[in-house]
């Protein structure tokens, strides 16, 4: 402590910037926090800089958590820096602390970095619902004893209520008497699980930003989105809470969180995997699909819920130039140079024909949405939805019969020829469109993007493994994204031995492992 005590204006500035804290002054909060990209602040939620982005993160959190100062203790560091370390009590329990580093400039005090802690939750229901230590225990032991499952919540757990993302429909839901087919089948396999994850909305989004219980923190790109619909269990991954997310894909629900997140997941050839117990979106396009942290512990799973499919089929490897070219420049790049690291060839197959495959996709998609859940809205209404998955179905309810059945003549025009393209090959293409999008950003046009890329699996029934890089080479700064392997129907099996050999290759060195390099949480996102 410098002699005399901290140095003239700090401790008023200190107080002004609590006022403002508690009063959600964001103005005077601006102020406070030193202008430029060189400023920080941290919580456990991931680290944030530059002004820019801490403004944007305030503007939009809805004020901090009611609190008083129980202490504060000052060092000096010089004249024009010290450290300040607040003691706080929580309006709503438990102490937290506040680090900050003051800098005197031109027009006075300004916080150059800060750190926050509070108490966290005992449970964060942006991205379990309900959880236990185990919330159910194995049935039985083998080949995934030790493992634990993050379940979304749209399958049925005996002695719980499927809860589908919406609190109407949970308050509505019975109780499950039964697991779902492939619950059980992993809980015979040794596993146990862990709880019950959250989902977008009747699984029908893929951001993961549930209008009722908020985005599930990214734990691989903090302060972005998680991916939906498998955001929960995506997430619970991710965080190490669970070591398998077991999700849904109809439109790209396991390969984007993956995307985004980091991880391993795979889609199911469609109906390879027992969807009984398993609440519906569009079942032409639904399947069953899981999240790992491991390409080992993915075909593990598979082992255990897919079926033995003797499907011939070659190892090579094919990009198509337009599809890498549907993606995000960084995201395509990172395709790209995973595609030419592995010996993939470049075939030619036009891709101006997507847009109306996307829009059949859509469309019959939400025909079948309609069908599936149009009669429980109409008896609630609509208005129980989340601004952006009320508006797909208004647009479901929409749907005449004839729309439907052309669309679904295109659907069936698309398949034969997405499964002609992919043949005995196994055809490498981006994941997503983008690495995960920024928190408050619009998906809109990310989700158009993406569904480009995502929706030939899906018109062709096909597996798909999605295989986490980075946007940057060699372990250098850069964020989440993936590469998605599509094969053909059947080759589920073929798909995770190859993920397991591709990553046990030379090319695949630790330092180059996305979970081992660090990355830039403040990236931006492409637009």
């Amino acid at each position: 402590m410098r002699p005399g005590g901290p140095p003239p204006g700090l401790v008023e500035a200190f107080w002004e910037y609590e006022r403002a804290l508690m009063s959600d002054d964001v103005a005077t909060l601006d102020r406070l926090f030193a202008p430029g990209a060189a400023t920080l602040r941290g919580d456990a939620s991931g680290l944030l800089v530059g002004h820019d982005r801490i403004a944007a993160f305030r503007s939009g959190r809805g004020g901090a958590p009611q609190r008083r100062v129980v202490a504060t203790h000052v060092q000096v560091v010089d004249d024009d820096h010290a450290l300040v370390v607040a003691e706080t009590a929580l309006e709503r329990g438990g102490r937290g602390l506040q680090t900050q580093l003051w800098e005197q400039q031109a027009d006075g005090w300004r916080v150059t970095g800060a750190h926050v802690s509070v108490p966290a939750p005992a449970l964060d229901t942006r991205t379990w619902r309900v959880v236990g230590d185990p919330l159910v225990p194995p049935t039985g032991s083998g080949p995934l004893d030790g493992v634990t499952v993050a379940v979304k919540d749209l399958y049925a757990v005996a002695g719980h209520r499927v809860g589908a993302g919406n609190p109407a429909w949970l308050a509505e839901a019975p109780v499950e008497t039964d697991h779902a087919a492939v619950v059980a089948e992993l809980l015979d396999a040794g596993a146990a699980l862990r709880g019950i994850a959250r989902t977008d909305e009747l699984a029908y989004s893929l951001a993961g930003t549930n209008a009722h219980t908020g985005a599930p923190p990214n734990g691989a790109a903090p302060y972005r989105v998680p991916g939906g619909s498998s955001s929960g269990s995506a997430t619970a991954v991710a965080l190490g809470q669970a070591t398998v997310g077991l999700g849904t894909d109809t439109g790209g629900s396991v390969r984007v969180p993956a995307a985004y997140q980091g991880l391993w997941g795979l889609r199911t050839t469609h109906d390879a995997v027992d969807r009984t117990g398993l609440l519906p979106l569009a079942p032409d396009f639904d399947t069953v699909g899981w999240l790992t942290r491991d390409p080992d512990l993915l075909r593990r799973v598979g082992q255990v819920l897919l079926p033995t499919m003797a499907i011939e089929g070659t190892r090579e490897l094919v990009t198509v130039p337009g599809l890498l070219d549907l993606a995000a420049p960084d995201v395509g790049a990172a395709v790209s140079r995973w595609a030419d690291e592995h010996g993939a060839t470049r075939v030619e197959w036009p891709v101006d024909h997507l847009g109306d495959w996307l829009a059949a996709f859509q469309t019959w998609q939400s025909f079948q949405a309609w069908e599936s859940h149009g009669a429980w809205l109409e008896r609630v209404g609509l208005d129980v939805l989340g601004a952006d998955v009320r508006g797909r179905f208004e647009r479901a309810r929409s749907v005449t019969r004839d729309e439907a059945d052309t669309a679904h003549a295109v659907v069936r025009e698309a398949r034969a020829r997405v499964q002609e393209l992919v043949g005995e090959r196994v055809l490498v293409l981006p994941s997503a469109s983008s690495v995960a999008p920024l928190l408050g950003e619009g998906m809109q046009a990310v989700r158009d993007a993406t569904m480009r890329l995502t929706c030939l699996a899906g018109l062709g029934g096909l597996p798909a493994l999605s295989v986490p890089v980075s946007t940057k080479p060699s372990g250098g700064p850069g964020l989440p994204c993936g590469v998605c392997l599509v094969a053909a129907p059947g080759r589920d099996h073929d798909l995770l031995d190859l993920a397991v050999e591709l990553h046990d290759s030379p090319q695949n060195s630790p330092q180059n492992s996305p979970q081992n390099s660090p990355h830039d949480p403040q990236q931006e996102a492409p637009r």
